[in-house]
């Protein structure tokens, strides 16, 4: 029997009622996005900034080299066409072809920059919320594996707005002024066709924002919904169909699809007008100016060169907006994208930076419970109530109790994994909250209730990396939890590839594996947790066997349901609804349970 936290308490969010709709999902709530950037994000930027100043300066040039094709036009029609010019014409189509050379040029050199700062600010910033991922409190953690999965998967979205060239654009904003001063020097009046035009498209802009920063929110939230269902679905795919519980998923699924289906319809349109109407208004602007240029040149206020040179930058006095209208549809998706993940890394830090850690390489393995009580993040009633004992190091207790009294809880607890209400948790006398959470869990071997063992060969799942687990340390601790047994029958051996989760192989083999990982490195504190509950009883027998000669000295919490395992320990301790309700030796407390009273 495995023990449940009791409904009320659970730390998962509530089950969804059958007409579940993505957006009613309680755990994706979407704040409204922060102007202040972080320094997570900022200072990575702060970082790149030389680079981004080469693009700057790239796209400044990328610019006046722009001037040189409408100039060249202007020269050719009012200078080399009415004089029959053609010396002339070869060495301004020289001069151009070297300004278009070096145009390219840059413009290549400008991508490979915002690439180069893309990828920098994409490994720093990576790296950095995947370490607080790893580090966040577990009280913080919302919603299901698949939809927070899904917020970490929108980092692609900060990495692809940083690294895409539609962010020069912003560069070219400011180059607006500057072709509409060339037009009015070239054209005079003329300048007043695409002066009308801008505001139209950055009105235009203006309005489509409140939609863009709404449904971008709307879509993201049901995006998240969306993983959840399918990696629920995925993860626990044997339970789904041996259960039958396919139909409900897929109601889930088709609504989630539908609902961010829809939203993603919504912002299509609103985006896509915004970019259709700086498009319509690029070909009035060069419209317009062509039928004023008709009038100018008849009244002789403008030549013909001068019409065809205001007519090509009348275009690109209006392009820039385009590409930005482009650009703020990415740029509403990244906010909200950064307002999550910086949600995340505002979150509290297990490790916190305002507290000075006890470091403590070595502990000696006693553990104390001092009027601990405690309850779930969300939760109404309480899963420990004024909890009270001592275990001295060396010592061996199993802790025994209906489901859902609190055992796990009591694991979880003394691995830091959460942090008490009230009363104090002490590990050599030191609360657990002054002990750096690696070194206290570096102290104790864990195996807790269900066992994850990840991809990779069972020789990583066993060292997990660690250079101070050798081969040696591995075969040793696979000896003695009687993992060898199996492995050694094995083709590839302790080098077989497991997929997730360890699938391919039975509960028990897990479980052995687990107890291996936790037996390496000597650790003064073995904290187990239902750790033969998928077991045989001729492998429990077994491993008990092997283990009483070698947890000598070692603090050995154990949590069971198997008399058979109480005979590593020397204690038993008595939970019930979050209470002690008997303490004391072995014998003497299984003889009282089996009269029908705690001692």
């Amino acid at each position: 029997m495995n023990e449940t936290v009791p409904l009320a308490a659970a730390p998962e969010s509530p089950r969804a009622p059958r007409s579940y709709r993505a957006d009613k999902h309680p755990d994706l709530s979407i704040p409204p996005p922060k102007p202040r950037i972080s320094p997570w994000l900022m200072d990575p930027i702060r970082d790149n900034a030389h680079i981004y100043m080469q693009v700057a300066v790239a796209a400044v040039m990328i610019n006046l080299f722009s001037l040189a094709t409408s100039l060249f036009s202007m020269t050719v029609y009012n200078r080399i066409v009415p004089n029959n010019a053609t010396q002339s014409l070869v060495a301004l189509s020289i001069g151009v072809a070297i300004v278009l050379v070096f145009d390219f040029i840059l413009k290549s050199l400008r991508g490979y920059f915002i690439d180069v700062a893309g990828q920098r600010i994409d490994r720093t910033v990576g790296a950095a919320i995947f370490d607080r991922m790893l580090s966040m409190r577990l009280e913080n953690r919302r919603g299901s594996s698949g939809a927070f999965a899904g917020l970490l998967r929108e980092f692609e979205a900060l990495r692809d707005f940083f690294a895409s060239a539609t962010l020069a654009a912003l560069v070219d904003v400011p180059f607006i002024i500057l072709f509409l001063v060339v037009i009015w020097a070239i054209g005079g009046p003329l300048v007043i066709v695409p002066l009308l035009m801008v505001p139209l498209v950055i009105g235009v802009g203006y309005l489509s924002q409140p939609a863009l920063a709404r449904l971008s929110a709307e879509g993201l939230g049901q995006g998240l919904s969306k993983q959840g269902v399918l990696v629920e679905a995925i993860s626990g795919l044997e339970t789904v169909k041996s259960s039958q519980a396919g139909p409900l998923l897929a109601r889930r699924w088709a609504n989630a699809v539908d609902d961010q289906a829809a939203s993603s319809l919504k912002l299509r349109l609103v985006s896509a007008l915004t970019i259709n109407v700086a498009g319509t208004v690029q070909n009035i602007a060069y419209i317009g100016v062509v039928i004023y240029g008709v009038y100018l040149i008849a009244n002789r206020e403008l030549t013909m060169g001068g019409l065809v040179a205001c007519s090509i930058l009348s275009g690109r006095c209006v392009a820039p907006l385009g590409q930005i209208a482009s650009l703020l549809t990415r740029l509403h998706h990244t906010r909200t994208a950064y307002a999550q993940i910086d949600k995340l890394m505002q979150g509290g830090n297990e490790a916190r930076e305002d507290v000075t850690y006890l470091r403590r390489e070595r502990l000696s393995g006693a553990i104390e419970f001092r009027n601990v009580s405690f309850k779930y993040p969300g939760a109404s009633t309480r899963v420990l109530d004024n909890v009270s004992f001592t275990i001295k190091a060396g010592e061996k207790v199993a802790i025994l109790g209906r489901v859902g009294s609190g055992k796990s809880t009591i694991a979880r607890l003394i691995l830091g994994l959460y942090q008490p209400d009230e009363g104090v948790i002490l590990v050599d006398d030191a609360d657990v909250r002054q002990l750096h959470p690696d070194d206290l869990r570096r102290n104790i071997g864990a195996v807790l209730q269900d066992v994850f063992l990840l991809s990779g060969s069972i020789r990583e799942n066993i060292s997990l990396g660690d250079h101070a687990v050798d081969d040696a340390a591995v075969l040793a601790a696979a000896q003695l939890s009687g993992t060898h047994d199996f492995v050694g029958q094995m083709p590839n051996g302790y080098d077989l590839r497991l997929a997730d989760r360890g699938e391919g192989l039975s509960g028990g083999q897990r479980q052995s594996i687990a107890i291996a990982r936790a037996l390496t490195l000597d650790r003064p504190i073995l904290l187990f947790d239902e750790p033969t509950s998928a077991m045989d009883i001729q492998s429990e027998n077994a491993l008990i066997a092997r283990l009483e000669t070698k947890l000598k000295d070692r603090t050995v919490v154990l949590v069971t349901h198997r008399q058979s395992m109480l005979k590593l320990v020397d204690r038993i301790l008595m939970l019930d609804k979050g209470k002690i309700v008997a303490n004391g030796p072995r014998d003497d407390v299984l003889k009282a349970l089996a009269g029908g009273r705690p001692s």
